[in-house]
């Protein structure tokens, strides 16, 4: 039977794990105009959505094909809701975080 023991790698074999990049103003502000660019379009899709499921009719033969209509039609429009504003809201964070750098900048600049 083989010894089954890893030997630890030399340090030589072991990988640097880079550092994450700066947050920069200019960072901040194009990831900022990316977020909000795609809730736009989320936006647009979810009404797209909207409009195409209210103009499509309910099933009404069968109770339990009115329920699941309703059920998926409720999921689609809510998970591109959710989509939706979770872009927003990282839009407005990323706005918020560029301003406190440039903030931050003009102070340690005036000191």
């Amino acid at each position: 039977m083989a010894n089954s023991t890893p030997t630890p790698p030399s340090p030589s074999e072991v990988t640097k794990v880079q550092q994450p990049a700066e947050s920069t103003p200019g960072r901040c502000f194009r990831g900022a105009i990316i977020s909000s660019g795609l809730a736009v379009a989320m936006y647009l899709l979810t009404q797209s959505i909207i409009q195409t499921l209210g103009n499509t009719p309910l099933p009404n033969k069968s109770a339990t094909a009115l329920n699941i209509a309703v059920a998926v039609r409720t999921l689609v429009v809510g998970v591109s809701t959710l989509a939706t504003s979770i872009f927003a809201i990282s839009t407005l964070g990323l706005l918020a975080l560029g301003v406190k750098l440039l903030i931050q900048q003009k102070t340690q600049k005036a000191e």
